[in-house]
């Protein structure tokens, strides 16, 4: 069963928040907690992350678009 895109903020969220604010995690984190094959939500976790209010994406510690960016991206609390 595919995980509603609610069930991904919520876990994203609670991965940013375990970290604490200035630190990141990796989009893959997400993915890994809801699925035993995870690499196809890769693009969904992508998609809510640009929606949620609370988590930035970054690239080399800069802010980026998720849907656009190339290459690996990491998540953190805003």
């Amino acid at each position: 069963m595919t995980p509603s895109d609610e069930v991904i903020a919520a876990l994203m969220l609670d991965l940013a928040l375990r970290r604490g604010r200035g630190k990141t995690f990796c989009p893959s984190d997400v993915a890994r907690g809801l699925a035993a094959d995870w690499r196809p939500l890769m693009g969904r976790v992508r998609m809510v992350a640009a929606s949620h209010a609370d988590i930035e994406a970054v690239q080399k510690g800069e802010p980026v678009d998720p849907l656009t960016a190339r290459g690996p991206i990491r998540l953190r609390l805003r």
